[in-house]
């Protein structure tokens, strides 16, 4: 048995949680934070047989694309503010970060 844990951005998670159900997993949502961004992103908790993680890996990877996105670069720490110009930079976000773990024990009550 494993657990995959798929950190996945918010915009995927609703297309990725139908994509899963369709496909026989269960799955347990959790709303988590990026530190990089600082944007809401969707962290799911898998539990599946280890013959079916290719399958649930190429559900996520079906259902999770990356994108380009513009952010404004944060003002450099103890240099001239005034001099500095925020130019928005365009950064890829999105796609899916995953874990596969192994489980020792699996108990459901």
């Amino acid at each position: 048995m494993k657990l995959i844990l798929a950190v996945v951005q918010d915009q995927d998670s609703n297309r990725l949680m139908s994509a899963l159900v369709e496909n026989n997993f269960r799955a347990t949502k959790l709303a988590t934070t990026g530190g990089f961004l600082k944007s809401g992103n969707t962290t799911f908790m898998i539990g599946t047989e280890d013959v079916r993680v290719n399958k649930a890996l190429q559900v996520i990877r079906e259902n999770c694309k990356t994108r380009e996105q513009l952010m404004a670069p944060v003002s450099p720490m103890g240099g001239n503010a005034d001099s500095y110009i925020p130019y928005p930079v365009e950064v890829s976000v999105g796609g899916a970060t995953v874990f596969v773990l192994p489980v020792e024990h699996f108990h459901q009550f």
